[in-house]
């Protein structure tokens, strides 16, 4: 993220949120760790609410662009390419990630029942992820590498149920063995989406 007072705002913001989810985070907090002022944030953001939802574009939204759906989309095997980000997943899982969970899920879980623009951005992010998953599929199915007979669409929301679900196991669990018993089916899911030799 770039230097700035938005981003300097936005990435506390996400912190702040990360950790105790949205309704309880504290903007006198978010402004502690950025040293701003309250005039500096609401020139940016006009609320908490505007400050929460620039945080679901502009900070979850592209670190799932930059991570998973650019990848994927810029891939010359996306199957090997979606199987390499799972295995940097694992390499690089740490304690906090199993601490606090995947930051979309939390704030799907906790906002999509209580704010119709919440769950409307955060239901787009789950639409982009599941067609570049499909589009990942496709591909495999061209190159040979997934069965003919799967269906790609369906598949691919499978894939991310499943993924959104070890990240919650996880996390309830406070088990990073958990989490590699989870995606390592996940992993094998996808393997067996192989055409049979």
């Amino acid at each position: 993220m770039t230097h700035g007072t938005r981003p300097k705002l936005l990435e506390a913001a996400f912190r702040e949120v990360y950790e105790r989810g949205f309704q309880a985070a504290s903007l006198t907090e978010i402004l502690r760790d950025t040293g701003l002022t309250k005039g500096a944030l609401y020139h940016h953001f006009s609320c908490k609410r505007a400050l929460g939802l620039a945080v679901v574009e502009e900070v979850v939204r592209e670190r799932l662009e930059s991570t998973i759906f650019r990848p994927l989309e810029e891939a010359e095997r996306p199957i090997a390419a979606l199987l390499k980000i799972w295995g940097d997943k694992l390499r690089l899982l740490d304690d906090d990630a199993i601490e606090h969970g995947c930051p979309l899920n939390n704030l799907i879980q906790e906002m999509s029942p209580i704010d119709p623009e919440f769950r409307t951005r955060l239901g787009a992010i789950l639409t982009r992820w599941q067609e570049v998953l499909a589009q990942a599929l496709r591909t495999g199915q061209v190159q040979q590498e997934i069965r003919a007979d799967v269906n790609c669409d369906t598949t691919a929301l499978f894939i991310l149920a499943a993924w959104e679900g070890c990240w919650g196991i996880a996390k309830n669990q406070q088990s990073a063995p958990a989490f590699r018993q989870c995606l390592a089916q996940l992993q094998a899911y996808v393997e067996s989406l192989r055409p049979r030799s």
